[in-house]
């Protein structure tokens, strides 16, 4: 018989059983090769965009990361790890947020792609242009090769996707070609 708390916490299992089954398709992709996972930096402390006079060489006049921020990239890059999901290449935006998230996971060296994966949020880029440079670099990924990890900021993975994701978590693109479809994702840990 269940209890008036049991019965309360229903519709949360509910919506937490299909959610998991997801990170587990996710999961699966990633480790079978021929996909990327594309990610929102981990969380920063509070607040949206960047201070006034930011610059991108030092991280002190930027939103970074927070302490949750630092440790939920430690807990993805084990994730990654605990899988056995394969990873060839860790691109990131130029901003701090994103070079820490990335190092943080400890998969492998950290490379800048700015072209592709640097925030236009605000004006401080072209939509069009980072998209396009996205694209071409998912492109030039090979298709059934291990997984890379591509570091960056919700702006760029909208438009690339529609999708809005949360601080931390992880889109699985399967690289076919010059689409891109996302075939799932992996909640912030």
């Amino acid at each position: 018989m269940l209890d008036r708390r049991s019965f309360l916490a229903l519709p949360l299992l509910a919506t937490l059983a299909p959610r998991a089954r997801a990170d587990d398709a996710a999961w699966a992709a990633l480790a079978r090769g021929g996909h990327v996972a594309l990610m929102r930096h981990a969380l920063t402390v509070p607040g949206t965009g960047d201070p006034p006079g930011f610059r991108l060489e030092d991280c002190a006049t930027q939103r970074n990361l927070s302490e949750e921020g630092r440790r939920q990239a430690a807990r993805l890059g084990a994730a990654f790890r605990a899988r056995n999901v394969r990873v060839s290449r860790v691109l990131s935006s130029q901003w701090c947020r994103c070079l820490d998230t990335a190092a943080a996971m400890g998969l492998g060296p950290v490379e800048t792609a700015p072209a592709a994966l640097n925030s236009f949020f605000a004006g401080q880029g072209d939509r069009e242009a980072a998209t396009a440079a996205l694209r071409a670099l998912l492109a030039g990924l090979p298709p059934d090769g291990p997984a890379a990890v591509l570091v960056t900021h919700q702006v760029n993975v909208t438009a690339l996707t529609g999708v809005f994701p949360a601080m931390g978590e992880t889109l699985v693109l399967r690289l076919d070609g010059e689409r891109f479809p996302v075939v799932g994702g992996i909640a912030a840990p």
